[in-house]
């Protein structure tokens, strides 16, 4: 009988401590989400500019759902641009998150992060013929080199000494990459193909492949330690899953395949 009373009292303890730990989110909280265009990963039907909820899809945006799902958190999920409207929401909105973001050096202590949701090779792409072929990105200096303005891909360029040309988004690159305006493409894998496919293009080239990105969930700094928690926790049970995340669009596993449960913050 004493047993079952130690026993009984623990059970409660353990839920106790449980119902507290939940308890710290108030009843009525939500975490408001956004993402952009980013096939992919992130992308409305389309291609439009505005999304809500299940209507976006992708592989990143798979796993962000199932991953809130397993958290029990609420939340809302809105596609919609420019970047920069979106970021700037995220960096000064309690309960914001945005998503996929690369971490880097510069964001890093901006944000609190869960991931990594995925991750893709950057490229250095030429038109048809051209026949570029690069060792190093050091050689694509010698180049006009065109880049989204807001991604971290540019920002990246720029800390390697590279100053590529910004525009308002990937499809003025491939226009102006056609158009000879610029002589390498520098862009995301496979979200170029994306592009392409939308414009009809084909036979452009990969002239370099560089620097594999990993993207994140971030998160306002002002988000409850919890919800991160809870959040990378169920992250990291989808990881060890391996494959959940992509069963929808089974062509893009690869981009999950070498996920790591983080092992520092």
């Amino acid at each position: 009988m004493e047993k079952l009373r130690s026993a009984l009292l623990l059970a409660g303890l353990i839920l106790g401590m449980t119902a507290t730990a939940h308890a710290e989110l108030p009843d009525n909280y939500r975490v408001i989400l956004q993402t952009e265009n980013f096939p992919p990963f992130s992308m409305s039907p389309d291609n439009k500019k505005f999304a809500r909820s299940h209507n976006i899809q992708g592989i990143g945006a798979d796993t962000v759902h199932e991953m809130f799902k397993r958290a029990g958190i609420a939340y809302s999920m809105t596609l919609r641009s420019p970047w920069s409207r979106i970021y700037g929401e995220t960096l000064k909105s309690p309960d914001h998150g945005l998503f996929a973001m690369v971490r880097t050096a510069e964001n890093r202590s901006l944000f609190k992060w869960v991931g990594p949701l995925a991750h893709y090779d950057n490229v250095l792409l030429s038109a048809s013929g051209r026949g570029l072929k690069l060792a190093s990105l050091e050689q694509a200096a010698a180049y006009k080199v065109g880049a989204y303005r807001h991604g971290a891909l540019n920002a990246y360029l720029k800390s390697q000494g590279l100053n590529a040309d910004g525009t308002p988004s990937e499809q003025d690159n491939l226009q102006r990459l056609l158009k000879g305006d610029i002589d390498l493409w520098a862009t995301a894998e496979p979200s170029w193909r994306y592009y392409a496919q939308q414009l009809g293009v084909g036979g452009l080239e990969t002239a370099l492949i560089f620097h594999t990105s990993e993207i994140f969930l971030a998160l306002n700094n002002n988000t409850p330690d919890e919800v991160v928690e809870r959040l990378q926790s169920a992250l990291n049970e989808i990881i060890g899953e391996g494959y959940s995340g992509c069963s929808k669009t089974p062509e893009f596993c690869y981009l999950i395949r070498n996920r790591k449960i983080p092992t520092d913050a």
